[in-house]
């Protein structure tokens, strides 16, 4: 008896075996009528989480410096707030923070193009709760965003 097949669908995931059999899921972004590659194209989760690694070491540190003066124990908590600040004030003006700035990443409406303040507001509350965020569509876009109805796009 041969087991490779059945252990390569196994590697490969769930996806590969339901592509071998047929199914056709197109690319991500696709179906939100955005391109594949190039400019206004869903963001990869490298840049995404590349982008949070620099908004959050830079909250750290404006909470660490400025607001909490070396006292450690209770940065962290400041930071999330800070973040929230961060992230609701400049996603709903300027469609990006510090972090997706540098990473080539804006934050979408899909109806619109802008992101309001308040579709701002939940999306930042929703993403400081991190469990919407973990959890992903076949796009790429976490809950926070869909419940917000955007979507992270490349610059």
């Amino acid at each position: 008896m041969d087991n490779r097949r059945a252990i390569g669908s196994w590697l490969s995931g769930p996806r590969a075996a339901m592509e071998d059999a047929g199914a056709d899921f197109g690319y991500r972004g696709e179906q939100l009528g955005l391109p594949e590659e190039g400019p206004n194209s869903i963001a990869r989760p490298g840049r995404r989480l590349g982008a949070l690694a620099v908004d959050w070491a830079l909250c750290v540190l404006i909470a660490y410096g400025l607001i909490t003066h070396g006292y450690a124990p209770a940065t962290s908590n400041w930071a999330l707030g800070v973040f929230f600040v961060m992230s609701a004030l400049t996603v709903g003006t300027i469609g990006f923070t510090p972090g997706k700035r540098l990473f080539g990443i804006r934050v979408v409406a899909l109806e619109t193009g802008t992101v309001s303040p308040l579709r701002s507001l939940l999306r930042t509350f929703l993403l400081c709760l991190a469990i919407p965020a973990l959890v992903w569509d076949r796009d790429g876009r976490g809950l926070h965003d869909r419940l917000a109805k955007t979507v992270e796009v490349r610059i």
